[in-house]
């Protein structure tokens, strides 16, 4: 019948192994001497022979204690490398952080956030996917993903919502076009030009709408896409104007395209979510915690 062992017992052994005495191993084990030499002489007892042998005043493993440190020494160091890893968890130095985004804050901003927050956790991975926003957060609500950045209003129940600071809207103008000289854009500028616009599921194009409207006009829409990043893409072919977030109009500067703020108050909102109920992972918290820093930085300038 195999002994039942004592895991004390096993650890005042290891602890000997590997610190070479018996007062070292006390020492680390921080109980007195006696106390590790009575544990050492239990498991001899229990497992029926002899792990170490007196030579003088050293304490000399025999063969069979080898071979039994042997095996003790693989669970231990797996305990000592799980350890390191709970230590690694707390201190975010190392893990898998998943995020899923909407298109327009994949390309300036979650860069620029997720490169800042790596930089001081050089272990840690992150696994980034841009999707719609309904896609983003049916990812995040079934714990598919850590986090998730969406576009407003959106309501699930299996997710929690934290709205982030709105985003002002920009004109984004082929460099050629008559509009380009001018340092601010007015929806009524826009009237009668032709315009890529977000579709009409946005809460952003609700707006370009409903300024629109109020001059009696309607937009001269030449295109329609969902994604800000497309809208912006097409601009700079020369398209036409667009209207999208500031985040979004950043990754297309350069030289076919000219950016300019809106002198209406037209803003996207956006949001990061969590799922629910339940404990956030601490990496999570962390980065949402630098993101909001950096929108807030970016209102400041």
């Amino acid at each position: 019948m195999k002994p039942t062992l004592n895991p004390r017992q096993v650890e005042s052994f290891y602890s000997v192994m590997r610190t070479g005495t018996v007062v070292a191993a006390a020492r680390h084990m921080n109980v007195t001497q006696p106390v590790v030499s009575r544990a050492i002489s239990l498991l001899e007892a229990r497992i029926g022979y002899k792990l170490f042998e007196r030579r003088g005043r050293k304490l000399v493993a025999t063969p069979e204690g080898q071979a039994f440190y042997r095996e003790a020494e693989a669970i231990y160091g797996s305990l000592d490398r799980l350890a390191q890893v709970a230590q690694d968890i707390r201190f975010q130095r190392g893990g898998e952080l998943r995020i899923a985004t909407l298109p327009s804050l994949s390309q300036s901003l979650l860069p620029r956030v997720t490169t800042r927050f790596l930089s001081t956790r050089p272990n840690v991975s992150v696994f980034v996917q841009s999707l719609p926003s309904r896609q983003v957060a049916d990812l995040v609500a079934t714990r598919q993903f850590d986090i998730g950045l969406i576009e407003l209003p959106m309501a699930r129940p299996s997710i929690s919502v934290e709205p982030l600071l709105p985003a002002r809207s920009v004109a984004v103008i082929p460099v050629d076009h008559r509009l380009a000289s001018k340092k601010q854009i007015s929806v009524k500028d826009l009237a009668d030009e032709r315009m890529v616009l977000l579709s009409q599921h946005s809460f952003l194009r609700y707006q370009i709408d409903d300024a629109f409207s109020k001059l009696g006009v309607a937009p001269h829409v030449v295109m329609e896409t969902p994604h800000s990043t497309i809208a912006c893409a097409f601009a700079a072919a020369g398209a036409g104007i667009t209207l999208v977030s500031h985040w979004a109009a950043e990754s297309v500067s350069g030289p076919n395209v000219v950016v300019r703020p809106v002198k209406e108050e037209l803003t996207s909102r956006s949001a990061i979510i969590f799922p629910y109920p339940g404990a956030r992972s601490m990496m999570a918290e962390s980065f949402a915690k630098e993101l909001k820093e950096e929108i807030r930085q970016a209102k400041l300038r």
